[in-house]
């Protein structure tokens, strides 16, 4: 495992837990979060991935927008997983479940079916975790506290993912 920079390994270090739904911006990450650029991010050795780790850090600190607009900009399917997470938060379950329909069978997805189990989750398909989502999202359960167990466990495996890529520039 490739360590990340300085930059953003303090955000790395203790990201809050996300809410199912959009969430309250995290104002403290804000200025951090603003000023990470493929440069700060180290040797960058895909500028998509970068991209991508950069969309996933402003989302993981509730800052959809910001996440939006560079996910949609990354011509890949990873761009589009970050984009696919980013409206099951918003909520809008359609156009997440349109959005994973252009991700298609990731590997991070098979990642993510395997690692479940640990938090106590089967995991079948992102579209059914969208339904999860959509179905607990707000009630206080127990089942919503799984689902955002879930949701951080697919943001760990995502950003790793796109990490070791941006560096390293293997396969996305």
């Amino acid at each position: 495992m490739l360590t990340p920079p300085l930059a953003i390994a303090d955000l790395l270090a203790a990201p809050p837990t996300a809410p199912l739904g959009p969430g309250e911006p995290v104002a403290s990450a804000r200025a951090k979060l603003a000023a990470l650029t493929d440069e700060s991010l180290g040797a960058v050795a895909d500028r998509d991935m970068a991209a991508c780790c950069r969309s996933g850090l402003w989302l993981a600190f509730n800052y959809l927008d910001e996440s939006h607009t560079i996910s949609q900009d990354v011509g890949t399917t990873t761009g589009s997983f970050w984009h696919a997470i980013m409206h099951r938060r918003e909520p809008d379950a359609w156009n997440s479940k349109y959005w994973w329909n252009r991700v298609g069978p990731h590997p991070v997805l098979a990642l993510l079916r395997e690692q479940a189990p640990t938090v106590g989750y089967t995991f079948t398909t992102p579209e059914a975790f969208v339904d999860f989502c959509e179905k607990v999202r707000g009630t206080g359960s127990g089942e919503e506290e799984l689902a955002q167990r879930v949701q951080m466990l697919e943001w760990r495996l995502l950003f790793d993912w796109c990490w070791q890529r941006s560096v390293t520039g293997a396969d996305r």
